[in-house]
């Protein structure tokens, strides 16, 4: 099969590049809106000080020698400390970022098929396909997965400058070194922004076979009507491919030489896979919990369902939790149709060898994220599908260029690749809406799975971000009915049970948080406040102080450390210590801290400068409904009661449902004689939450001492 050269290849395959670019742009412009998540953007951005430090030298160092979220890939932190740098904590910035990112990969994916093998337009839709395809929803438009879109763009170009190198030495062209140094530069950067990247020097080896034709056992190199590579001489397609292997090339291709040019990739591989499996390790991200066998099964198990995926991709979820065990059955029929499609593809090797390469790229590049070292709750995800799904496109589409002889059947393939496109764009756009916040992703995952306790667990921390703590109990009762032993939910449940006065069932799950996973920081952190808040500072500040041996600059231990120490009555080391937090606190806009210290001062009967302090947090943070009413506290203690009254209205008009600052209206307004109104706010704190006697007892004394008017006829 040949093709007519086109009369501008040059301006044919830019302008196919520059579409490729920019309709990628607008197909995950809708990512633009969505919010950061709390899962996984907290340790990657919103709760990480490094990062929000910006692109410092102490931050770049910190990038170098860290193993935080249970990963080893300075350059992903650097990416995110500029991110940081450059837009702050709005998200639109870190999401354009990932967009751009990908964007610019589907350019590299054309270019590079396009150059290893001469197949214009199977290359471009092949781009098109894997850049369109909704599976690729959760790698651009999740913002912690930065290191996904960052790694493959290494990737590709990696394998774009491989193939110059290449190219190069075949013509003898005394520059094939400095192909060579550009992808091992490229290579090097993409492990230090993603590990995954190790599986690549094998993917060398499998495109020495085809299309390469490097392979120095020639009864492996059949001839097949797809151009197999670009040479600067001018034979035809047909003389390229049917041409056998000259001992040039033969002697180019010995195994030997192929060895020894991607040794440095191998040993770069090895290097990287060892430092990532010891900082995982180290991070508690390798599962214990499964034995080898149930492991190999779910590895099994993935390749048809990331097949159907592909495929089929509805019901994508944020999470496919992990079920422990599959059953015999299932397990089995995975192993039969994954030798049997081994099988094919080396029945197929003469007629269409990239059947094989495909389907061992494929399956090759999904080893390191297959399950057999378990990392994660996960038995698949989107996000592992970004690199290896390539090989199943090869192979596919291959395949039906190759069938594709008539000029009729090209025009229908050329109508159905179109539908297929506009169908993943489309697709990809609405799967997108789902990520607009963690609200709408965890509600989607727990509709389309099954027992996902993580996704129950995660709809519980939506809900007490936004200090809807009676809502978020239900979905942490929900993910511990799923699985108890689940120690993150417990905590979770405990600090919402905490929040809403329910301190002794807050602590026996904390307790049992810790008894399942004693080395979980937060639960400790969480575990001491709640202790404080029992009135018990003694024991709340041994656990602040487990917190603080393995992380100094603890802010959320510092804060709590602070009012323990003041409960204590040590008011001087209590400031000392809050003023500490609110200086590392500076750059991540949290105000915790500053507002204890506030606190602080009140309690010791310091209004002046409580009342300081708050107004500081209400410059930078003027929405904070909790921090107007307190400094109305401050403000009617000092018999600023008018003012306070101001201050109390504007915490009820940012949280309606606010019955403290309803009862604290209401005796501002008592204060002020206005004694209806006040009726009225005390009256609403009550219908907000019935278990209020004190605010009875005022309402009692309030209707005895003025009863109320009757109304006006």
């Amino acid at each position: 099969m040949t093709a007519t050269p086109s009369r501008h290849p040059a301006t044919r395959i830019w302008l196919i590049a520059l579409a490729l670019f920019v309709g990628t742009l607008l197909i995950f412009s809708r990512s633009l809106s969505c919010e950061f998540l709390n899962y996984d953007d907290q340790d990657y951005i919103t709760h990480n000080t490094h990062v929000q430090a910006g692109l410092t030298t102490d931050s770049v160092r910190w990038a170098f020698t860290a193993t935080a979220a249970s990963n080893w890939h300075p350059l992903t932190w650097i990416s995110h400390e500029l991110d940081w740098t450059l837009y702050g904590n709005n998200p639109v910035g870190h999401h354009a970022t990932n967009v751009l990112i990908h964007s610019f990969s589907a350019v590299l994916v054309f270019l590079t098929l396009r150059r290893l093998t001469s197949a214009f337009w199977t290359a471009a839709f092949c781009a098109a396909l894997w850049a369109w395809h909704p599976l690729r929803v959760e790698s651009v438009t999740w913002i912690a997965e930065r290191k996904d879109v960052l790694g493959a763009f290494f990737w590709f170009l990696t394998l774009l400058a491989w193939t110059g190198y290449i190219q190069d030495q075949r013509n003898h062209a005394t520059c094939a070194w400095r192909w060579y140094a550009f992808a091992l530069a490229s290579f090097i950067l993409g492990l230090l922004s993603k590990p995954m990247l190790v599986t690549l020097p094998c993917v060398f080896f499998l495109l020495d076979f085809w299309p390469l034709k490097r392979s120095p056992w020639p009864k492996f190199v059949a001839p097949t009507p797809i151009a197999p590579f670009e040479t600067k001489n001018r034979t035809t397609k047909a003389q390229a491919t049917n041409a056998a292997p000259t001992d040039s090339a033969r002697r180019s291709g010995s195994f030997t030489v192929l060895l020894f040019e991607k040794a440095p990739f191998i040993l770069l591989s090895i290097a990287s896979c060892i430092i990532t499996y010891i900082a995982q390790k180290s991070g508690g991200a390798v599962s214990a919990d499964l034995t080898f066998g149930p492991r190999l099964a779910n590895a099994f198990i993935s390749i048809p369902r990331y097949l159907e995926k592909f495929l089929w991709p509805s019901d994508l979820a944020v999470l496919y939790p992990h079920p422990g065990y599959w059953s015999a059955g299932l397990v089995l029929l995975a192993v039969f149709f994954t030798i049997g499609a081994t099988v094919f593809t080396f029945i197929q090797w003469h007629r269409r060898p990239w059947l094989a390469i495909g389907w061992f790229w494929f399956t090759g590049t999904l080893v390191p994220v297959s399950g057999i070292v378990q990392v994660g709750l996960q038995s698949i995800a989107d996000r592992y599908t970004y690199i290896p799904i390539i090989g199943i496109q090869i192979a596919t589409l291959w395949t039906l260029r190759d069938i594709a002889t008539a000029a009729s059947i090209r025009r229908a393939f050329a109508v159905g690749a179109g539908a297929i496109l506009f169908t993943c764009a489309i697709a990809t756009w609405t799967t997108q809406a789902a990520w607009k916040n963690s609200f709408t992703l965890f509600t989607r995952a727990v509709q389309v799975t099954q027992e996902n306790y993580l996704a129950w667990n995660n709809l519980g921390t939506w809900y007490s971000e936004q200090k809807l703590f009676a809502e978020s109990i239900p979905c942490y009762r929900e993910s511990i009915a799923i699985r108890a032993d689940y120690a993150i939910a417990h905590n979770n449940l405990g600090h919402a049970l905490a929040e809403t006065g329910a301190i002794p069932e807050a602590l026996e799950h904390y307790r049992v948080a810790l008894l399942i996973n004693p080395k979980h920081l937060t639960t400790h952190c969480n575990y001491a406040n709640a202790l404080t808040d029992a009135g018990k500072p003694d024991e709340a500040l041994k656990h602040y102080q487990i917190v603080l041996d393995q992380d100094k600059t603890n802010t959320d231990a510092l804060n709590g450390r602070g009012m323990a120490l003041a409960l204590q009555g040590n008011f001087i080391e209590a400031e000392k210590t809050l003023r500490t937090a609110i200086a590392l606190q500076q750059s991540t806009g949290k105000i915790d801290a500053r507002t204890n210290l506030a606190t602080l001062y009140a309690m010791n009967r310091r209004f002046a400068e409580a009342a300081c302090e708050y107004r500081i947090i209400l410059q930078n943070s003027p929405n904070e409904a909790q921090v107007h009413n307190n400094l109305a506290n401050v403000l009617f203690s000092q018999n600023a009661s008018a003012e306070a009254v101001e201050h109390y209205h504007r915490a009820i008009e940012l949280r309606p449902r606010n019955p403290e600052a309803h009862s604290n209206l209401g005796l501002a307004l008592i204060q002020l004689s206005r004694f209806e109104e006040a009726r009225q706010e005390l009256h609403i704190a009550l219908e907000q939450q019935p278990n209020l006697p004190q605010i009875r007892a005022v309402l009692k004394e309030l209707d005895e001492a003025h009863p109320a008017r009757p109304p006006t006829p």
